[in-house]
């Protein structure tokens, strides 16, 4: 049976297992994506990505995205992890950016010292949420409408609603209902306050999936965020969120908005690596 080599890696974070993982194999050309989608299930983590050589002559590996039940045409941390192990196959370090090719196009990524940072793709939907989606909502979360300040489309692949709460401690303290909340992408978001939360980010993020769990640390749902709260005025254009507290993480998101671009970028540890039979 053929064997590939693997890597298993921890997104937006420079420590091990405080971040986001994700379970990476290289040179995939040769699997089938029922074998793809068979090794995702079987790893059970938010994603695992295949590194497969591109078809675009601009990108610099192609990569394919996928859930224990689906595939994805982008992610935000799949695309860090992958470039991050991407760049430890190579002989000598490019110059320049990387760029991705994906199921939704090609994604330039770039190196910011030891940070790698994704230029977040447009948003496929933006604009109001509807009042009778935000009582859902508000209802699944426990609290009043009273309490969201503003809430946005952000969708970039994934179909994820922002929604802006008074502050980080109403973002953790909210304990969802998945029964009410099924088969919708929610992203929390509240500003620091840097007299009790300290200064180290401005807002925290929590990001709420549509199959009833919490995701640790979410690329795509910071970089729909960013590109909202930026262009609303809400947040400067160039900040840290901070993300996964509650599940005992201590992702930090880096934003910056240069020209008409917004990057989302964070440190990548690898945590395993070797080989696997298929």
């Amino acid at each position: 049976m053929p064997t590939f080599s693997f890597q298993q890696v921890d997104v937006f974070s420079s420590q091990p297992m405080r971040g986001n993982p994700l379970a990476v194999v290289i040179g995939a050309d040769a699997l089938s994506d029922a074998q793809m989608q068979a090794f995702a299930n079987w790893t059970n983590l938010s994603e695992t990505t295949f590194l497969l050589q591109p078809t675009d002559p601009t990108a610099s590996y192609r990569v394919r995205i996928f859930t224990p039940s689906q595939e994805l045409p982008f992610a935000g941390h799949p695309t860090l992890g992958s470039a991050h192990v991407w760049l430890s196959q190579q002989a000598t370090s490019p110059d320049g950016d990387i760029v991705q090719e994906c199921g939704a196009g090609l994604v330039r990524i770039r190196r910011d010292g030891g940070r790698l940072a994704f230029a977040a793709p447009p948003l496929t939907r933006s604009g109001p949420v509807d009042p009778a989606l935000i009582e859902k909502i508000a209802k699944a979360l426990g609290i009043p409408v009273s309490l969201i300040i503003d809430s946005n489309w952000c969708q970039n692949g994934p179909d994820w609603i922002g929604v802006l709460l008074p502050s980080r401690a109403n973002v953790l303290a909210v304990k969802p209902d998945y029964s009410i909340l099924a088969g919708t992408r929610v992203g929390l978001v509240g500003r620091f306050d840097p007299s009790r939360d300290g200064d180290e980010a401005l807002f925290e993020v929590r990001a709420f999936t549509r199959n009833g769990y919490e995701d640790p640390v979410t690329g795509s749902l910071n970089a729909g965020l960013a590109q909202w709260l930026i262009g609303a005025g809400v947040a400067p254009e160039s900040y840290v969120a901070a993300q996964g507290t509650v599940l005992g993480r201590a992702g930090r998101v880096h934003v910056d908005k240069v020209g008409e671009d917004v990057w989302v970028g964070g440190e990548v540890a690898t945590c395993i690596a070797g080989t696997l039979t298929l």
